[in-house]
């Protein structure tokens, strides 16, 4: 049992020490070693911890590790996934914090920065596209999460409300087709 803690701790350790971009950027990492690599849930409840993990207050990439850690391995799991995840972060900001006075203007080091954004724009979109396969995303229904976005993005509207009336429209659309197919 203990090994198999160890075992966790150091997967997520390895996807916290090698993600840059945040939670949303560890998403396709995480995927593929709690899932592909180690099977420890299966794809629809990494999907539905993916879910739980975005609506839950915190840090992202802390939610997943520990609904993760918690499913696979109870509590201690959680706690393991969560201080995996964490500590390569918090160890690099210690280290930058340091020394990030002495290298702020070198022209390098903002040369690096540049480099580097678009990098994260394409880690954070790639589970985007991942999540839309997952969640059965087709032409007929593509027009959901685009007005959602929209609806955020132009209007201000809450995530949380968008979540709820999706929720609430999804729980009436499959009442109707169930009493259509009786």
């Amino acid at each position: 049992m203990h090994y198999e803690l160890l075992k966790m701790f150091l997967v997520f350790a390895k996807i916290g020490a090698f993600t840059l971009g945040g939670g949303y950027a560890m998403v396709p990492i995480m995927e593929r070693e709690i899932v592909d690599r180690r099977q420890w849930l299966t794809r629809e409840e990494f999907m539905d911890i993916l879910i739980v993990a975005q609506s839950t207050p915190g840090l992202f990439a802390i939610n997943m590790a520990s609904h993760i850690g918690n499913k696979a391995r109870g509590v201690v799991g959680g706690i393991i996934g969560s201080l995996g995840v964490a500590l390569p972060s918090i160890l690099a900001i210690l280290l930058i914090a340091m020394f990030f006075r002495a290298f702020q203007d070198n022209i390098y080091v903002e040369r690096i920065f540049m480099g580097v954004r678009p990098a994260v724009v394409a880690l954070i979109a790639a589970p985007c596209f991942s999540m839309a396969r997952s969640a059965h995303i087709t032409l007929s229904n593509l027009w959901i999460p685009i007005v959602a976005c929209l609806l955020i993005t132009l209007f201000g509207i809450s995530p949380i409300w968008i979540i709820l009336v999706a929720g609430l429209a999804g729980f009436v659309w499959g009442k109707i087709k169930r009493e259509e197919k009786e």
